[in-house]
């Protein structure tokens, strides 16, 4: 996989730990991997371990820019191979669906032109609902690749459907979309 570039999207559930093993095995795999995150991703894990695993700044704000001149949300979105949002929290799934740009990462997902994985991590009763699964629906329908959450313990104490794919089986999914 060396000379790909991959968009690594972190949005805010517990499951973002998993993501740093994913990007460390990334980067191993000589990936060159630039993180985005949101602000409730912020809440689990935080941007200082992206920038060590990867070597490079997280980015964060839409109005921000650290190196693009036009705007992160058209520099990075250019330069990607893949991208790829891990965890995929029912709120990011909506507001893909529904073509909302209301962060940078959204924003991302709107002006991309490389194709979109996503690894949906949530409750078990939120993945169940009729609203989530319609959003899963229309992305797929809109050409976005899942990798589909496993069963499992849950933080929340339930057992079932939600749990993010282990980063190994992430990692397989990208490897066999960048071939």
């Amino acid at each position: 996989m060396p000379g790909h570039e991959i968009l690594l999207g972190v949005t805010g559930g517990i499951a973002a730990y998993k993501t740093a093993d994913l990007c460390s095995k990334l980067v191993q795999a000589g990936v060159s991997v630039t993180v985005v995150m949101t602000a409730a991703a912020e809440k689990f894990i935080g941007p200082t371990t992206f920038e060590a695993l990867t070597g490079r700044p997280v980015y964060r704000e839409l109005f921000s820019p650290q190196e693009h001149f036009r705007g992160e949300h058209i520099g990075l979105a250019q330069r990607a191979n893949l991208m790829v949002v891990a965890p995929a929290t029912a709120d990011f799934l909506f507001h893909a669906a529904q073509g909302a740009a209301g962060d940078l990462l959204s924003t991302l997902v709107l002006t991309r032109t490389c194709p979109l994985m996503v690894a949906p991590a949530m409750n078990s009763d939120m993945w169940a609902k009729p609203a989530v699964q319609r959003n899963v629906a229309q992305l797929r329908a809109d050409g976005v690749h899942f990798v589909e959450p496993g069963d499992g313990w849950l933080s929340c104490g339930q057992v079932g459907p939600g749990r993010m794919a282990e980063p190994a089986e992430i990692l397989g999914v990208i490897q066999t979309l960048l071939q």
